[in-house]
């Protein structure tokens, strides 16, 4: 099942305040906004794609409580960007510093900031190109790594800024590099 975007201008115009409170209110479904301020409504995923998914979150969680580096969030985490969208990357991290740097409202509601990394996982039912034009808003925003994962073609786009994206085909790992200094995610089981 795809998302469903609801165009509400210019009938209704949600406020940050208002799009958290109807988040909260709805805490069955998953919202994102774009810039325009349309509504995303994002299905739930399937089995397959949630085991992924665990599984990529899984293992930074483990790599990051190690090393203590940051901060690392699931899927139900909403990033408000600078450019205005609030946006849920399937995997994200947030550098420590700046994560400490935030008031403990802006840590409670939606972080106001772009994550330092951040994954999405395409699942079965999602068109690629959606995928790919919110990985550039990422980076448009300030993300430093992002990786768009595709386990039905076993190809991950791996995106920087001010880099060409780097398409790996069938890779058994992905490295952190200067990001996410140590971390290597294992993706044999994303394959299977």
């Amino acid at each position: 099942m795809s998302p469903l975007t609801l165009n509400l201008a210019p009938a209704i115009h949600l406020t940050d305040e208002q799009f958290y409170l109807l988040c909260q209110a709805n805490g069955e479904l998953r919202f994102e906004r774009t810039v325009e301020g349309k509504l995303v409504i994002m299905p739930p995923t399937g089995g397959e794609t949630g085991k992924r998914n665990g599984d990529i979150f899984g293992q930074l969680w483990s790599w990051n409580r190690q090393q203590k580096l940051g901060v690392a969030f699931d899927s139900l985490t909403g990033f408000r960007l600078p450019n205005g969208a609030d946006r849920s990357p399937d995997t994200a991290w947030v550098k420590l510093d700046r994560w400490q740097a935030l008031t403990p409202e802006q840590r409670q509601k939606f972080p106001p900031l772009a994550p330092d990394f951040v994954v999405e996982l395409r699942s079965a039912s999602d068109d690629l190109k959606p995928l790919q034009t919110k990985m550039q808003e990422y980076l448009s925003n300030g993300v430093r790594l992002g990786w768009l994962i595709d386990p039905e073609n076993q190809r991950v786009e791996v995106c920087q800024p001010k880099q060409d994206m780097e398409v790996l085909q069938s890779p058994t790992s992905l490295s952190g590099g200067n990001v996410l200094p140590g971390f290597v995610l294992e993706l044999g089981q994303i394959w299977s």
